[in-house]
């Protein structure tokens, strides 16, 4: 009944996503909002919302491990599978502004929270305390507002587009989406984190290893779906946006909400998993410098992804 439960679940958070991130960003037509706030914060943090409620959800419920491995389970997934399938579709366009500051800042995120986690400040306990929330929290707001400014600044010496833009839905209407997708988010969220983690138990396999898994790809569903389909337009600098901005929000919203819920230690989440989320925004980088990641470099990433897991399996083995 869990494997049936899990499906219908993840369908659930598939849609819920959807929707609400549709319905948010009709609004934000509504009221004028910029181009910029629907793309980069309204559509990236929408696909991540999946990962927000299931870590936020994990945290209450004391199963911190799901918190944090879901977290870095989602980046490794987000750069190595779905940028790795997106370049194999088509090649992906980088910005070399790109390379100066969302790219930098996404590796030093990732290598900041490794940091936290194994309180490489403080020497303590092996936990991302409030505190350490906190500052994930201000890095989130720093970037946010960093990031605009450079928009605005850009949009000052950039023409204006002549293209049409689609009519948004009814005030109403996207209110509607947005709530019920957001309900429907929650609930599937919810349905999804229990019935993995009853899968989990009855497999054998501890939490981390479900987490860093099964629940990181699920939640990641919207973001793949995003990508690809930006790929098939062959909008492939909306991919790269939505993967990278989708990244920052993961590690420093996320759980720097979650670690205000209660402190994360996550004991089955390894310095090797950390490792690696480190290592795929480097590899990112390094891909990027060209200005492009070709077929080639995106069938190493969708490797690297495969060889990752055959190694968690592994371990789970032994």
């Amino acid at each position: 009944m869990d494997y049936i439960i899990l499906i219908i679940a993840l369908v659930a958070v598939v849609l819920g996503a959807d929707n609400l991130v549709s319905g948010s960003a009709d609004i934000a037509r509504r009221f004028k909002i910029s181009d910029f706030v629907i793309g980069a914060i309204i559509v990236g943090v929408g696909t991540s919302f999946p990962e927000l409620i299931v870590s936020s959800m994990g945290a209450l419920d004391g199963k911190v491990d799901v918190a944090i491995g879901n977290v870095v389970g989602s980046n490794i997934f987000n750069i190595l599978g779905i940028l790795g399938v997106t370049a194999l579709l088509h090649p992906v366009a980088v910005k070399s502004e790109n390379n100066r500051f969302e790219l930098p800042l996404c590796i030093g995120a990732s290598i900041f929270v490794t940091l936290l986690a194994f309180n490489f400040f403080c020497g303590s306990d092996i936990v991302i305390g409030r505190v350490d929330g906190l500052l994930l929290l201000a890095i989130f707001v720093t970037y946010i507002y960093i990031s605009f400014l450079r928009d605005r600044k850009k949009s000052k010496i950039t023409p204006v587009s002549n293209k049409p833009v689609a009519a948004p839905q009814s005030l109403l209407k996207a209110s509607l989406r947005t709530i019920i997708g957001l309900a429907v988010l929650i609930v599937g969220c919810d349905f999804f984190v229990e019935s993995a983690v009853n899968i989990a138990t009855e497999w054998g396999v501890n939490e981390a290893f479900i987490s860093i898994t099964l629940i990181a790809c699920g939640t990641s569903l919207p973001e793949l779906a995003a990508s690809v389909a930006a790929a098939a337009k062959r909008n492939t600098e909306l991919a790269l946006g939505n993967v990278v901005g989708s990244n920052i929000f993961n590690i420093a919203f996320i759980l720097g909400v979650s670690s205000q819920i209660t402190p994360l230690s996550g004991s089955g989440i390894t310095i090797v998993d950390y490792g690696v989320m480190i290592a795929a925004a480097v590899l990112l980088l390094i891909f990027s410098l060209n200005n492009k990641i070709s077929r080639t470099e995106g069938a190493i990433m969708l490797t690297s992804f495969v060889a990752y897991n055959i190694y968690l399996i592994y371990t789970q083995t032994l």
